[in-house]
């Protein structure tokens, strides 16, 4: 079974940092983050916002580009360097540090966590610091916005601790779950250039009626649900979600 001798949250070191804009290059594509950047327009109020695990600056920098000023939390000081290579990213304000704890001066109307990164924090209190520290972020009536999968238990057999996702020429990717510690660590393999590279991505993950549940105890209540940054639907068949809490 998995063991993590330290629960602390996940960070990303300057390998994983260099080559994490070619590994996820699907996620930067214009039907990902068109829909994504409309999606969190509806909700900035004008700005300014806050992302948390802001990175490379996927989605911080076209978001940008629309009008909107964005400031940002980010635990991994070789990602906020990638971020500084790209054009406008170096003006990005970010605080160095973690997201459940650390403070962006002032009240907004927007926080927002794309991309499964609640689930880095590995511990539930962790967690719902993170969504507390969000509302402390928020002006009455803000938004915190999380974007994140939904628990992929209903596709694992019985007793499989292991479960691939991706098989190709050029990556190897592979679940490990624990049920009982509520713990999932991805698992990569990569090809590039000829090199083999293995990673791994530690995760707890979390439903979304426990999400809720922070919220409430953080002061917000569940705004809107939907499957996708496009508003489909959220169903029982739905694999992630976005969700939307309204500071009271």
């Amino acid at each position: 079974m998995i063991s993590l001798d330290d629960r602390g949250p996940h960070v990303w070191g300057a390998d994983i940092a260099r080559g994490y804009d070619r590994t996820t290059a699907a996620m930067s594509a214009a039907e990902v983050l068109a829909p994504t950047v409309d999606f969190l327009l509806d909700h900035a109020g004008g700005g300014p916002v806050v992302e948390f695990a802001i990175g490379t600056g996927r989605v911080a920098l076209p978001l940008i580009a629309a009008g909107v000023e964005v400031r940002g939390i980010e635990l991994s000081r070789p990602m906020v360097d990638e971020l500084r290579r790209k054009p406008g990213g170096e003006a990005v304000p970010v605080v160095v540090g973690d997201m459940a704890t650390e403070r962006v001066p002032g009240e907004y109307p927007l926080v927002y966590l794309v991309f499964n990164t609640i689930t880095n924090l590995l511990t539930q209190q962790q967690q719902a610091r993170c969504v507390r520290n969000a509302a402390d972020h928020l002006a009455p009536g803000g938004a915190f916005v999380i974007e994140t999968f939904v628990p992929p238990l209903r596709g694992w057999p019985p007793g499989e601790t292991f479960k691939p996702f991706e098989v190709s020429p050029e990556h190897l990717g592979f679940d490990e779950i624990d049920t009982a510690q509520q713990l999932m660590v991805s698992h990569h393999y990569d090809l590039f250039e000829g090199r083999a590279t293995h990673t791994t991505s530690p995760h707890r993950y979390v439903w979304p009626s426990e999400l809720d549940l922070m919220a409430a105890h953080a002061g917000l209540r569940l705004g809107e649900r939907w499957g996708d940054w496009s508003r489909s639907p959220f169903t029982d068949e739905s694999t992630s979600h976005v969700s939307v809490w309204i500071k009271e």
